[in-house]
């Protein structure tokens, strides 16, 4: 009765992910579908009724809704489902080696599980936890647990072709020559020559100072 697939479907019902308050980012990577939100945001829901009215309203409440649901959802944990049978069968807890390789662009998950030294399943998945599920179903399935549904296989996903970039050719820079031709510097005239005064040979001396003849 308790599973992530039965709790998203009630968040459904109610609507529940239009009122999830969300990042940007994966509100837009379809967030408010996604069935671990609303099975979590239906939890607080609960959570908020058994704090306000108590245990008997949360559990008559989530029984009303789970009696309203069209069709029971599938458990998907097999992994519990796992350990409580071979527990049973073995006296033993089940546990996981897993390991991951990248396949392309994206990575892959390998999980086995073993309740002893024998390997009871094998599974594959994008993330460890879902490459873990597969093994618990495989394992279960092995072992004649009539209650899981065979594994629908997944379709291969198509590489998409990758476009070769052109590069494009780069223009190269013509270097411009500059010739720089030096200014005609002006050549320098001769200082004058001075103008010696020459007296007159009939005419008497001067005096420089004051002008008078020189007897």
């Amino acid at each position: 009765m308790v599973n992530t697939n039965t709790l998203a479907q009630m968040a459904e019902q109610l609507d529940l992910g239009s009122y999830l308050y969300l990042g940007k980012g994966i509100a837009k990577g379809g967030g408010r579908n996604l069935k671990s939100l609303l099975a979590n945001g239906f939890e607080a829901v609960l959570g908020a009724v058994f704090l306000d009215a108590g245990y008997d309203a949360a559990y008559h409440y989530y029984l009303n809704r789970y009696r309203s649901l069209p069709t029971p959802a599938q458990d998907e944990n097999f992994k519990g489902r796992l350990q409580q049978v071979a527990q049973e069968r073995f006296g033993q807890t089940p546990f996981y080696d897993s390991e991951g390789a990248r396949v392309g662009n994206q990575r892959e998950y390998t999980s086995v599980v073993f309740a002893g030294a024998e390997p009871l399943g094998t599974g594959h998945g994008a993330t460890k936890q879902e490459a873990e599920q597969e093994a618990a179903r495989a394992a279960l399935q092995s072992l004649g647990d009539g209650a899981v549904a065979p594994a629908t296989p997944k379709a291969a996903r198509t590489p998409r072709p990758r476009k070769r970039r052109v590069p494009t050719p780069r223009s190269t820079p013509v270097a411009e020559i500059v010739s720089i031709v030096p200014e005609a510097q002006p050549e320098p005239k001769p200082d004058p020559e001075p103008v010696i005064e020459q007296e007159s040979p009939g005419e008497p001396g001067r005096s420089r100072q004051f002008g008078e003849p020189i007897e």
